[in-house]
């Protein structure tokens, strides 16, 4: 069991929470995006017990994150929804040296990769024109309820796990983010099995699809996830803040970020 990946889990689960922050980009930011790949897609085959040592603590850290800290980030988007999301655009800018790193873009780029990661940064700061709405809590669950939650689900794990989209973000355009937070929060069992169920789903199939592009068009596909990051930065950017003690609030969490994304990558590199 590669324990550490618990608090790796912790990172990822928390970002999951979070409108506008990727999973796939923490998983980027610690140096196992390859590797979560290469698991989930081998969790599906016939040497899924080989797996289960990486995937088991990730899982643990990622439910401690969300059960524990929903409610603790609920808090900071309700108070701090500017400094907050400023931390998390040091932490996208800080993994972005890495990527280009790994990508050995300056040697393998070619044009035809900048296309794609400028379409991809283009694709992504599309939804940066979106404002969704939460939308009520679900009260009245009925089975068209759960079908709802199941697809939901599917469809924000799908977009969880590549870097630059969020997940929350997908719930949030379809109207049952505040319904899932809220389960979370009371642990209403129902909603949570069943939107769990959807994003086991989506996480088996967008997994086996990036996987083939990795292993088949490596440098393509990270000119990809590059503009995905990129592209994150206009979704979770909030905004200027109005106020001075809120900038200069803002201008420290997001040199925090900075640092977080600096110590995390010396940690994980060094390995």
């Amino acid at each position: 069991m590669e324990w550490k990946n618990i608090y790796r889990g912790i990172l990822m689960g928390a970002s999951d929470v979070i409108p506008g922050v990727s999973g796939g980009t923490i998983a980027v930011l610690l140096g196992i995006y390859d590797r979560l790949i290469a698991a989930i897609n081998g969790f599906l085959s016939k040497d899924w017990k080989k797996q289960l040592g990486f995937l088991i603590p990730l899982g643990i850290g990622m439910v401690i994150a969300i059960f524990s800290l929903a409610n603790a980030i609920e808090w900071l988007f309700d108070h701090y929804p500017g400094p907050t999301q400023f931390f998390f655009l040091g932490l996208i800018l800080g993994v972005l040296p890495y990527l280009f790193h790994k990508a050995d873009a300056k040697h393998s780029f070619k044009w035809k990769h900048v296309v794609c990661l400028i379409i991809a940064v283009a694709a992504i700061a599309f939804l940066g024109f979106f404002n969704p709405n939460e939308g009520d809590v679900i009260e009245n669950v009925t089975g068209s309820t759960y079908v709802l939650l199941f697809f939901s689900g599917f469809i924000a794990s799908s977009a969880m796990i590549v870097p630059g989209i969020s997940g929350s973000f997908m719930l949030l355009l379809l109207g049952v983010y505040s319904t899932v937070i809220s389960a979370l929060s009371n642990l209403q069992l129902g909603i949570i099995i069943v939107t769990g169920i959807g994003i086991a789903c989506g996480f088996a199939v967008m997994s086996k699809i990036i996987h083939y592009f990795l292993t088949h068009h490596y440098t393509g596909t990270f000119a990809i996830i590059i503009g995905l990051v990129i592209g994150s930065i206009f979704v979770v950017f909030p905004g200027w803040p109005m106020s001075t003690s809120l900038l200069l609030l803002s201008v420290v969490t997001f040199a925090a970020g900075l640092l977080v994304a600096y110590i995390l990558g010396r940690v994980e590199y060094q390995e």
